[in-house]
C-alpha cells in the first residue's frame, strides 16, 4: 500500500468524498432484488454442473430465471415511468 499512496494523491483530488452519495446508495438498493434473483440463479445453474438434472432441477432453474426476467421487466418499467433529466 505504501507504493500507492504517493500516486493515490495525484488521482484523488483531496477534499474528495470517498463514500457514495445517498444517490448512489439509492440506486444500488433499487437494483438490489435483481442481484439477489441472479444469485439465486447462479446458485441453482452452479447446482446442475456436478450432477445428472433431475426433472426438479430443471424447473427450479426454469423458475429463477423467470424471476431475473421479471425483475429486469419491473426495474425497466420503474426506469421508464421516472422523469428525464432527475426533475422530481
Amino acid at each position: 500500500m505504501f507504493i500507492i499512496s504517493p500516486i493515490q494523491g495525484n488521482l484523488i483530488p483531496r477534499g474528495t468524498e470517498r463514500e457514495p452519495s445517498d444517490a448512489e446508495l439509492l440506486a444500488v438498493e433499487a437494483e438490489m432484488p435483481l442481484v439477489l434473483a441472479e444469485v439465486e440463479h447462479l446458485d441453482a445453474y452452479i447446482t446442475l454442473l456436478d450432477r445428472v438434472p433431475s426433472e426438479i432441477d430443471m424447473q427450479r432453474l426454469r423458475r429463477t430465471n423467470n424471476r431475473v426476467l421479471a425483475v429486469r421487466r419491473d426495474l425497466a418499467n420503474a426506469a421508464a415511468r421516472r422523469p428525464a433529466g432527475g426533475a422530481a
